[in-house]
C-alpha cells in the first residue's frame, strides 16, 4: 500500500527531509505493509518491508554455503573438438589475469564475487557484532552503498549470452554449479529486497525523531535520518558530517563523466574480443560482435546492444544534460530530468554485462591455435567507463537540480 507524506502535522507524526529534493514534510505513522513517498518529488522515503536480523543471517548462511559450489563448480560444459571443457566463474577471472589484464579481472571479481561475499560478511558482522557490542555504523553505511554492486543477476544473464555465442562451435550442457548459482542469485535478490536499512538503523541506533517544525533540520545522505547536527556538525545517528549539500558533488560528477567519455572512445573503436580459428585471427569490436550475435539470436543481440552501447551512451548524454541544467539554472523540464536520473541510476549497472560474457567465454573457448578466445584491449576501457558512469551518478546530489530549478524561477520572477 502506497501513502504520501503530508505537509501538516498529525498526531505521532515525525518530520522528515527528502534526501532527493530536500523538502521538509510531516511523515505519519507507516505500517509494515505501507510505503511513504515524498509529496514533492514522489521519491520513496520509507518502506515497510523488513526481515528480522535472524532471517537475514539465515539467508547469509545459505548464500555462504552456496558460494563455493556456485563459484568453483562448472556452470556450463561444452564438448569442443572431442574434448569436454568445464567452465566456472573463477576460471574466467583467472584467464583474464593470466593473459595480462588483472585490472579488468579485478572488476569482474569485485562485481561477481567480492560484492556478494561482502554482503554476506556484512550481515554476519551485524548479527554477531550486535551481540558483542561492536560498532556497527561503518558496516551499515557500507551495506547501503553495496546494493548496486552485487551483480549476480547480471552474471546469470551473461551465462545465457555466452552459451548462445559458443553453441555454433560446440555442444553445450548445464553444469552442476549452475543450479547452485541460480539459487544464489534468488537468495541475493531476496536479501537485497528485504534489507531495510532504515529499520536496521532504527534497531541498532534508535534516535528520537523530530516532532516539531525546525528549519535547521537536515537529512543525512548516509543513513537518511533527519535531525539537527551535533556539536561536531555530524549526523547524530551515523556520525557522518551533516552538510546542507554533498561536498564537491558537481566537480566529482564532472570528473567521472569526462573520464568515462575518454574511455568510451577506445572501448568502442578497439577490438573487445579476439577469436582464433585454425590459426586465423578474427577481431570484434562491441558493435561488430553484436552484429555477429544477431545472426544467431537477434533477441539476445538486442539485450547486449542495450546493455553495452545504448545504456552507456544514454547515461553520458543524460548526465551531461543534468549537469548543464544545474550550471545554467534551468527551470523547465524538472520532472523529466528527475525521472531520467532515477532511470539511469537503476539501469546503469547492466552495462557490465559484456565483461561478464567475455570472462565466461574465455574459460569455455581456449584450445590453443585450433580455437581460442581472448579479450581485446577495449575490455579494460569499457569496464572503466561503466564504473565511472556509475560513480558519476552516485556522486551527483539530486537536490542540486531542485536548487537550480528554484533559482531559475526566482530569476524570472524578480
Amino acid at each position: 500500500m502506497k501513502i504520501h507524506a503530508i505537509s501538516h502535522a498529525v498526531p505521532q507524526a515525525r518530520y522528515q527531509r527528502c534526501p532527493q529534493c530536500d523538502t521538509l514534510f510531516s511523515l505519519p505513522l507507516v505500517k509494515s505493509s505501507q510505503s511513504a513517498y515524498c509529496p514533492r518529488c514522489d521519491a520513496k522515503v520509507y518502506h515497510g518491508r523488513d526481515w528480522s536480523l535472524t532471517r537475514l543471517a539465515a539467508m547469509a548462511v545459505a548464500m555462504l554455503l552456496l558460494m563455493p559450489v556456485a563459484f568453483s563448480e562448472p556452470l556450463v560444459r561444452i564438448y569442443l573438438l572431442g574434448t569436454r571443457i568445464d567452465a566456472n566463474l573463477f576460471q574466467g577471472i583467472w584467464q583474464m589475469t593470466s593473459q595480462g589484464d588483472p585490472l579488468t579481472a579485478a572488476m569482474v571479481m569485485f562485481c561477481a564475487v567480492g560484492a556478494p561475499a561482502t554482503l554476506v560478511a556484512g550481515i554476519a558482522y551485524l548479527y554477531f557484532g550486535h551481540i558483542l557490542g561492536m560498532n556497527l555504523r561503518p558496516v551499515l553505511l557500507m551495506l547501503e552503498k553495496l546494493k548496486e554492486w552485487v551483480m549476480l543477476d547480471i552474471y546469470l544473464v551473461a551465462i545465457g549470452v555466452a552459451c548462445i555465442k559458443v553453441r555454433e562451435f560446440a555442444f553445450i550442457q548445464p553444469g552442476v554449479g549452475l543450479v547452485a548459482f541460480i539459487a544464489l542469485v534468488i537468495l541475493s535478490l531476496l536479501t537485497l529486497i528485504h534489507l531495510n536499512m532504515e529499520q536496521l538503523w532504527s534497531r541498532f541506533y534508535p534516535q528520537r525523531p523530530p516532532r516539531a517544525w525546525n528549519p535547521q533540520l537536515r537529512v543525512c545522505l548516509g543513513c537518511h535520518f533527519t535531525g539537527v547536527p551535533d556539536n561536531r556538525g555530524r549526523c547524530p545517528r551515523c556520525h557522518v558530517p551533516l552538510r546542507v549539500r554533498r561536498r564537491h558533488s558537481l566537480q566529482k560528477s564532472w570528473a567521472a563523466l569526462i573520464g568515462s567519455l575518454v574511455f568510451l572512445l577506445p572501448a568502442n573503436l578497439l577490438p573487445i574480443s579476439i577469436l582464433y580459428v585454425n590459426g586465423s585471427r578474427q577481431e570484434d569490436t562491441i558493435l561488430s560482435g553484436i552484429i555477429s550475435l544477431a545472426n544467431s539470436n537477434i533477441a539476445v543481440a538486442a539485450v547486449v546492444f542495450i546493455a553495452s552501447i545504448l545504456v552507456p551512451f544514454t547515461k553520458v548524454i543524460v548526465l551531461i544534460s543534468l549537469l548543464v541544467s544545474i550550471h545554467f539554472k534551468c527551470e523547465k523540464g524538472l520532472k523529466t530530468r528527475i525521472t531520467l536520473l532515477r532511470f539511469i541510476t537503476w539501469i546503469g549497472r547492466w552495462s557490465i554485462l559484456d565483461l561478464f560474457v567475455i570472462s565466461l567465454t574465455m574459460s569455455l573457448v581456449n584450445r590453443d591455435q585450433l580455437l581460442a578466445f581472448t579479450m581485446g584491449p577495449a575490455a579494460f576501457y569499457f569496464g572503466a567507463a561503466v564504473i565511472l558512469t556509475i560513480l558519476a551518478v552516485e556522486w551527483l546530489d539530486s537536490r542540486l537540480l531542485w536548487d537550480a530549478h528554484e533559482s531559475g524561477n526566482a530569476r524570472f520572477t524578480d
